[in-house]
């Protein structure tokens, strides 16, 4: 008979899951990816959502939930519009919903479940692994907690207000202002376009349950110490008395798919007291062999065992030094390394915020490895920390954004003034993003601001970013407003690249940079302004311009540049330079080809820079030049340029990205000359060193040798071909430039290196 029965409920657990199916579908959204097929509301994100503090007892709350869109002010609806599919955000296909939620609406949820019966006893925690933006929460009509913060885990211990047995509620408020707000909140928009993506609104990662002693592990500190060969963790208690211990023991070791065998290292201490044990074998995690220890935590009262939860960590260290040549570098384990990487929005158009399922999440990591790149930049968002265990398995360094809010300042404003209100917000994010992901040891960069968007106070938040975790990098800032604070120096150049001045404590990095747009036709967010830094027409077109690039970049990384970000990992929405399409089914160029031009900047440094002609880059160089249109013999090596007008370079309008614009130029053309003389004519390796916006055209000798089309964000290496380098002469030297604006910003300014192979 009690087989008969368990057959009889397992028909009826598929009929069920079958109505469940049938009751939902997604919505018809402008484009799809592949995973979207097999989305189910019955096994959605069904992994374990938190793989660096691990029990075994679970139950998933993702599925089908009530949802009802509002008034702000009006009460909880007794009747709702609908089911949505969680954790996929409102304005989402994936939710089956895609209804935008405006910032004078609230999102209610609801839904019911059931206590199981071997949790009795027990303390039950409702953990949300995100919710944008403002969240309240009821469970069986009481309420259990608030939170503020769209992209950090949260969690409320629900004991107290379940009922004895029976179907339990949850019900879920949440307000989003969007970008009516100050908060944090990345580069969602009500109204999408450009740069600026479709806004996302409500839970947007698992919602899930699990049951804990009353004492239990609240949460796990895991710092690795490479020089010490230890590792330092610390275990916070909940519920915890005066004399309670913990055994930290290290149990395995893993490189992906490889375990090794190793001996049990155990330390013993008191809650809250830091725990250090040595580690042996040491076996350091990098790129191409991430290594991670597997940890066990067990919580002791006396001979009583009150919980238990495992964890991993990898013994890496990053940090700065000088390399042979006396340039800044950075280190992995006190080895120069350059990272190079794609800018990762993190976007789906099928589940904007959320990947359509664990598999798609893990796919964009696959794909990035295939090109040969060993970093990623994480942009103005937070991932689930799934993928950070990816990348942490995979052996991907990661910069992580925080995310963007409130107002802008430009290159050379002074720090934004934000309100008391929204500086407290950021601040309380940007702890928060670091304490929930700060033991993976794929994090290595910490980016609090991006192109001055909501920065302030900046010195002070970089020198706390620090403070709280003197184990990583700061970044200070990513792009524009440097002052110059933190570990780096970073700039953004598109299309670039471009590097900055070499200084003597901070690393030199690049952002950004790339951008190279293709369309592929059927597999667009929208039919009209797509849109990439640079256009190319074929798969052929955009591999030449991706290798020209890297060759550009190579020159770069020889002379001091530590690290590079190219823009981007896909396609989103109207932007079209990514590796990718935005549903994931092109991959635009070959990576086994690409990997092979990637392979090159990782080599040791080859060249040095031979300063020929300086730019006005870094000390002023003067010119002479004209706006009025001059004769037709202009460039020519022997024109009579005496009533022209002379000035500092560069030529410009301020702000433009990346100028040092000593005289105005606000015409539509200018033409500039300078006179220079060389010792001798021969070079190894001549390039013209250009920051141009518009398109420009430069003469040695009244020979044309660079025409440069479009603008750059700063400066950028160009090489002479054979020809070109076969003008200049011993003695005396004239080089012409002119330059053509239409709209934006305007600069011009140009120099010549000589690029030396080091003996």
């Amino acid at each position: 008979m009690k087989a008969v029965g368990t057959v009889a409920m397992v028909i009826l657990q598929f009929a069920l899951a079958a109505a469940v199916e049938a009751q939902w579908k997604a919505a018809e959204g402008p484009l799809m990816t592949r995973w979207a097929k097999s989305v189910k509301p019955d096994s959605v994100h069904a992994e374990y959502p938190r793989p660096q503090m691990v029990r075994d007892g679970w139950q998933n709350l993702n599925g089908l939930w009530d949802y009802a869109i509002v008034a702000r002010s009006a009460p909880q609806p007794k009747k709702f519009d609908g089911q949505i599919l969680v954790p996929f955000p409102v304005e989402s296909a994936l939710s089956g919903v895609m209804k935008p939620v405006t910032g004078e609406q609230r999102l209610w949820y609801r839904r019911t479940f059931q206590v199981p019966e071997d949790w009795s006893g027990k303390q039950v925690l409702l953990h949300f692994g995100a919710v944008d933006w403002e969240v309240q929460v009821w469970v069986n009509g009481q309420p259990v907690g608030e939170h503020r913060g769209g992209y950090d885990p949260f969690s409320f211990n629900i004991s107290g207000y379940l009922k004895p047995s029976g179907d339990q509620e949850i019900v879920v408020a949440v307000f989003d202002p969007t970008d009516d707000g100050r908060q944090p909140r990345g580069k969602q928009v009500r109204d999408p376009k450009g740069i600026w993506y479709t806004a996302v609104t409500g839970i947007w990662q698992t919602v899930w349950l699990e049951p804990v002693p009353e004492a239990h592990v609240g949460s796990l500190k895991i710092v690795p110490d490479v020089d010490a060969r230890k590792v330092h963790i610390d275990v916070a208690g909940v519920g915890t008395a005066d004399g309670d211990l913990v055994e930290v023991k290290l149990v395995g070791l893993k490189n992906g798919d490889t375990a090794r065998e190793m001996p049990a290292v155990v330390g013993m201490g008191e809650v809250g007291q830091t725990i250090s044990l040595h580690v042996a074998p040491l076996k350091l995690w990098r790129p191409e062999a991430p290594w991670l220890y597997d940890v066990e935590v067990t919580l002791k009262r006396g001979d009583e065992m009150l919980d238990s939860v495992t964890s991993y960590f990898g013994m890496r260290k990053i940090s700065t030094g000088k390399d042979e040549s006396g340039m800044n570098r950075l280190l992995l384990n006190d080895v120069p390394l350059f990272q190079f990487g794609p800018l990762d929005q993190g976007w789906w158009p099928d589940g904007l915020y959320t990947a359509p399922s664990d598999a798609a999440l893990k796919y964009d990591l696959e794909v990035t490895k295939q090109f040969g790149y060993n970093m990623i930049r994480k942009h103005v968002k937070v991932e689930p920390a799934r993928w950070y265990y990816h990348c942490d398995r995979m052996g991907l360094l990661v910069w992580q954004d925080m995310p963007s809010g409130d107002e802008y300042i430009r290159s050379h404003d002074p720090d934004l003034v934000r309100t008391a209100a929204s500086a407290r917000q950021f601040e309380l994010e940007l702890r928060r993003m670091i304490d929930a992901f700060g033991n993976h040891p794929s994090i290595v960069m910490w980016v609090p601001f991006n192109e001055g968007w909501g920065q302030f106070d900046t010195d002070r938040i970089l020198a706390e970013v620090k403070a709280q975790d003197p184990s990583r990098l700061v970044d200070g800032p990513s792009g524009w407003a440097d002052r110059g604070s933190g570990d780096t120096h970073d700039i953004h150049s598109y299309p670039g690249p471009s590097k900055p001045k070499l200084e003597e404590k901070r690393v030199v990095v690049l952002g950004e940079f790339g951008g190279l747009g293709l369309v592929k036709q059927g597999h667009l967010w929208q039919d009209k302004k797509n849109w990439g830094y640079v256009k190319l027409n074929t798969q052929g077109e955009l591999e030449d311009a991706y290798a020209k690039l890297i060759r550009r970049l190579r020159p770069l990384i020889d002379t001091g540049l530590a690290a590079a970000v190219y823009t981007q990992t896909t396609d989103v929405e109207g932007e079209v330079n990514g590796l990718m399409t935005y549903d994931r089914s092109v991959v635009k160029m070959d990576p086994a080809r690409m990997a092979k031009v990637n392979q090159s900047v990782y080599l040791p440094p080859e060249n040095k820079e031979v300063i020929v002609l300086p730019t006005s880059e870094y000390s002023p160089q003067l010119w002479r030049y004209t706006t009025s249109s001059p004769p037709v013999n202009w460039f020519a090596a022997d024109f009579d340029d005496s009533k022209w007008e002379q000035g500092p370079g560069g030529f410009g309008t301020r702000p433009t990205p990346g100028d040092k614009a000593g005289t105005n130029w606000d015409r539509t053309d200018i033409w500039l000359r300078r006179d220079f003389n060389l010792e001798e004519a021969k070079f190894e390796s001549p390039h013209l060193r250009i920051h141009h916006d518009e398109g420009a055209k430069v003469y040695i000798n009244g020979k044309l040798v660079v025409e440069a089309p479009g603008y750059t964000g700063s400066y950028i290496l160009i090489p002479f071909d054979e020809q070109a380098a076969s003008v200049f002469k011993k003695g005396k030297n004239v080089i012409a430039v002119h330059c053509h604006q239409t709209d934006g910003g305007q600069y011009i300014d140009v120099g010549i290196v000589d690029v030396v192979k080091l003996r």
